[in-house]
């Protein structure tokens, strides 16, 4: 898909674009300066222990979901509102996806000293969890699916605080069966050593939805996406990617936070009014997926109201 509109400031050149195709990545770019990232996530950081208005209940993270209880902070904080379409993003975002794009789930990504790795994995429907599909891409894409993901450091993302990894090139052909069903064992989250490295999918073994139980990602080509305070990078969710543990040499956490891009095309949560994954549920009732750019002429999903500077809005 390419873009059919003027280009803003930070669209992708084609020599970007056809680096982006080829290896399913693009990045890292700098959204904030460091600084200012620092600061701001200080500040921020702080207001996120509010959950008032969170889209998702207090009961999710008391009773373990805090996977699911951190989703889409950006409907209920103003500084995560902004960021999900900043120019530096949905620029980029839209070289690959056209015009039209939806924001339609964020999540934060915190690795711990001594933290495993991340199961090196794919998503395209985002049914991991559930077995039920999460988005849906119009038939007419012939198997065309996934989602632009855009993740941003928050804080230093380096080889010892637990770096993403990706395997170039791989974001073509699907490796797992997204239609089986992994089983939630959050016992064994920091048990697991797997190709001699700890890793796991906060609670889940990413191993369980391989179409061949013998296939073995190739590590070899693998890199490490290095990033400082206020980068990020944009990758397809179909790209094998990973994370490495964090070492414990640092005392400091390392955070990510993950936005989520499709065209308006795409169905979004279909035929479902809530969230099953880690173990839990929670309701959509109060969910919106975000307008960044764009309109949408599709009418398939449900949208935040939006305030005049862009942000999604809810009735509190």
């Amino acid at each position: 898909m390419t873009n059919t509109v003027t280009k803003g400031e930070f669209a992708l050149s084609d020599e970007e674009m056809a680096s982006f195709r080829k290896n399913g990545f693009f990045g890292p770019f700098q959204v904030y300066e460091v600084e200012e990232m620092v600061a701001t996530w200080n500040r921020e950081r702080l207001a996120m222990l509010d959950r008032s208005h969170a889209a998702y209940p207090d009961s999710a993270a008391l009773d373990g979901n805090t996977n699911i209880a951190n989703y889409d902070r950006h409907l209920d904080m103003d500084f995560l509102a902004d960021h999900i379409s900043r120019p530096e993003i949905v620029d980029r975002v839209n070289s690959v996806l056209g015009p039209d794009v939806l924001c339609w789930r964020t999540e934060f990504f915190p690795k711990y000293p001594g933290d495993e790795g991340t199961d090196w994995h794919q998503a395209d429907t985002f049914a991991n969890a559930s077995g039920t599909p999460q988005i849906l891409w119009p038939e007419e894409t012939n198997g065309y699916g996934g989602t632009i993901t855009v993740w941003t450091a928050f804080t230093e993302s380096n080889e010892h605080t637990g770096c993403l990894q990706f395997i170039p090139g791989t974001q073509e052909e699907m490796m797992y069966d997204e239609t089986k069903r992994m089983e939630y064992s959050p016992d064994t989250i920091n048990s697991v050593a797997k190709g001699g490295v700890q890793r796991g999918f906060f609670g889940y073994d990413y191993r369980q939805l391989q179409k061949d139980p013998d296939w073995e990602p190739d590590e070899s080509q693998a890199a490490a996406m290095v990033m400082r305070p206020g980068e990020a990078i944009m990758f397809w969710s179909t790209l094998m990617h990973a994370s490495l543990p964090h070492d414990g040499s640092t005392e400091q956490m390392r955070l990510g936070f993950a936005g989520r891009y499709v065209p308006t095309a795409v169905r979004v949560y279909p035929d479902t009014t809530e969230i099953e994954e880690y173990g839990g549920k929670v309701s959509l009732d109060r969910y919106g997926a975000v307008l960044v750019s764009g309109t949408d002429s599709f009418g398939h999903n449900t949208l935040a109201t939006q305030t005049t500077r862009g942000r999604p809005f809810t009735t509190r």
